[in-house]
């Protein structure tokens, strides 16, 4: 009797730590910023937090699937979008807390220079441009419209390299796979492409906005600290943590 009440005991212990834990699906331009609001978050709360990284699309069809995840931070507006109205997530959750932007990046040996901006995306010395697959991907659509703005999609498309995200596309870059990318300006400021490259400022009126999403997923058994993690995404703080990271924000963040 007694190992069966210590069994039961131990299994509500597992079953409790595990409710604690608020599980984050989160869009890859993120990876910097998310684990500096996560930690903080832990440490205001006493919630443990783990995130997983990936393509927005990807996690909109995982998610669909009954994925596991308590929240969701996509890197559009869109995907939540289509899980609130689908009931998949809870309605009235959804909010803007970031907008995304694009860069031009190379390595510092590469010999490109960058002045020209999209248009070097045609000259001879680019072979291979990294970008996000704009099947799943946000940061791939918006690169893909920030090209044929500059008129220069036609040409440049069949140097193109896909990467399953963004953070895999700033990858191929990186690791000379791709001769320049377009990538997440927070993906450009981390220590590892600041040091080995260099980026300018794709136009923001070049592409659609990115306009990044989180919403609370429906089958979570973490929905009010699920909320309160939107809630802390719009404080000022929060704000901060996402501009030093190279995100723009809406115009109501911080209010």
């Amino acid at each position: 009797m007694s190992v069966t009440r210590s069994a039961l005991l131990l299994l509500w212990c597992a079953t409790s730590a595990g409710a604690q834990t608020l599980s984050i699906a989160a869009a890859s331009d993120l990876q910097s910023a998310l684990p500096v609001i996560a930690q903080q978050f832990e440490k205001d709360t006493g919630r443990k937090v783990t995130v997983t990284f990936g393509s927005s699309g990807n996690f909109y069809a995982q998610i669909q699937n009954g994925a596991p995840f308590d929240l969701f931070l996509s890197a559009d507006l869109d995907y939540p979008r289509r899980l609130e109205h689908s009931g998949v997530a809870e309605r009235g959750s959804l909010v803007e807390y970031a907008r995304g932007r694009l860069v031009l990046w190379t390595r510092r040996d590469s010999g490109i220079n960058l002045a020209a901006g999209l248009k070097i995306l045609v000259d001879a010395k680019v072979r291979r441009i990294a970008v996000a697959n704009p099947e799943h991907a946000p940061y791939g659509r918006a690169a893909v419209a920030a090209m044929q703005a500059d008129g220069v999609y036609s040409a440049a498309r069949g140097k193109l390299v896909m990467g399953e995200n963004i953070s895999q596309a700033a990858q191929f870059a990186q690791s000379g796979s791709a001769d320049v990318g377009i990538i997440a300006r927070s993906l450009a400021l981390t220590p590892t492409l600041k040091n080995s490259g260099l980026y300018i400022d794709i136009p923001d009126n070049a592409y659609p906005p990115i306009q990044q999403g989180a919403v609370v997923v429906a089958a979570s058994r973490q929905k009010d600290v699920a909320r309160q993690f939107i809630e802390t995404l719009k404080t000022p703080a929060v704000v901060r943590i996402l501009q030093s990271f190279g995100f723009a924000l809406p115009a109501t963040a911080g209010r």
